[in-house]
């Protein structure tokens, strides 16, 4: 039908699109069911490890379970309900997890599955959490401020080091006692650590040897993320005691592939040496800290050494990048977090400033 007005012409105008039936409550579920596997292959394409993945999902069911219905069909006044009432008494982690798992998914859903969600079921799909409703993070992390360089040299370090010549049994002792310092000089976690083999250790690499950390820690729940460490700050010099004079102790067989560098005293079913434990490390360093750094007020763990190696490489004068990169940082911002400066540092580079001008200053005027 046609009408004219004023010259204008107007006409019905027909959807071409094909009118689909309502779908089914089999269909919706099938496809709710494709969604979600569709959710974890495209989490796993972005590196994330089947762990977090796998938390994700779990975080998803749970509500899910609550709700009743797809999770699309969710609104803000549902979100409100169920983190304002549910989760009202639950672990600030478990709000805060379960919370970034929806914004996830249903990013994933905007992306990917906008159109067909509205074709089966009429609804336009939109986050149920805003700024209004979003459970607030826990703040900034608890400031790990390290001992001071004496404190770990003289006294931790020191008295450590003697222990090996009266300690009961001199293998763990001393591999401990490495592990240690090469958490202190390098920054290694833990982890990282004890996931090291012999074949890690690049002695040909660079100008110092690099150390090959495969298993470094993921950003955000990614997969291993490996780096080239290099072996400065004097942690060459106390690897190459380590494996001449220590490792022979718990293995003799130097060349046997995936050989651990940091042995146990516990043996594997064909007779070689199994991988230290991160307990061994951890408890040897808290009681060598309790024995021979009693005055220092707070537990001296792993972690706290990476922040004690930060400090010393950026008050020994290496910028923040190199650091990120020694430290296997995905962001500076948490490099940043890392450095504690001295409480007269911000004196001391201003005199030094003052002597370096001072020293340009000279070689300008100098006939």
């Amino acid at each position: 039908m046609k009408a004219r007005w004023l010259g204008l012409a107007l006409a019905v105008v027909r959807d071409l699109r094909q009118a689909r039936r309502p779908a089914t409550a089999d269909e919706i579920a099938a496809f709710e069911t494709d969604v979600l596997a569709g959710f974890v292959l495209a989490r796993s394409a972005a590196g994330l490890s089947d762990d977090t993945i796998r938390g994700d999902v779990g975080h998803l069911d749970q509500v899910r379970t609550w709700f009743g219905r797809p999770l699309w069909e969710m609104e803000p006044a549902d979100a409100d309900a169920y983190f304002g009432k549910v989760l009202r008494d639950a672990a600030k982690g478990t709000r805060l997890g379960r919370a970034q798992a929806l914004r996830t998914y249903f990013l994933f859903l905007e992306l990917r599955h906008k159109v067909e969600i509205h074709e089966l079921t009429g609804r336009v799909v939109e986050c149920p959490i805003d700024e209004m409703n979003r459970p607030r993070g826990a703040g900034k992390a608890r400031l790990r401020i390290p001992p001071s360089a004496e404190q770990v040299e003289q006294l931790l370090f020191a008295g450590w080091r003697a222990e090996l010549a009266t300690c009961r049994k001199f293998a763990p002792t001393a591999r401990n006692y490495t592990a240690a310092r090469l958490m202190a000089e390098v920054g290694l976690r833990v982890n990282e650590l004890r996931s090291l083999d012999l074949a890690d250790v690049k002695w040909d690499l660079g100008r110092f040897g690099k150390l090959h950390v495969r298993k470094g820690k993921g950003a955000r729940g990614s997969g291993p993320r490996e780096r080239m460490v290099p072996l400065i700050n004097n942690a060459g010099a106390t690897l190459r005691w380590f494996i001449e004079d220590v490792w022979g102790h718990f293995d003799d067989d130097h060349t046997r592939p995936g050989a651990p560098l940091f042995p146990s005293e516990r043996r594997c079913a064909d007779g070689s040496a199994a991988r230290v434990g991160d307990d061994a490390v951890r408890t040897s360093l808290a009681v060598a800290a309790r024995i021979h750094l009693p005055e220092w007020p707070e537990a001296l763990t792993p972690h706290v050494l990476r922040h004690y190696c930060a400090s010393q490489l950026y008050a020994g004068g290496m910028d923040l990048i190199a650091i990120q990169e020694v430290l296997g940082h995905a962001w500076i911002a948490t490099t940043l977090h890392y450095v504690h400066v001295h409480r007269t540092h911000v004196e001391d580079a201003w005199v030094a400033g003052q002597q370096r001008a001072a020293e340009r200053l000279k070689g300008l005027v100098t006939p």
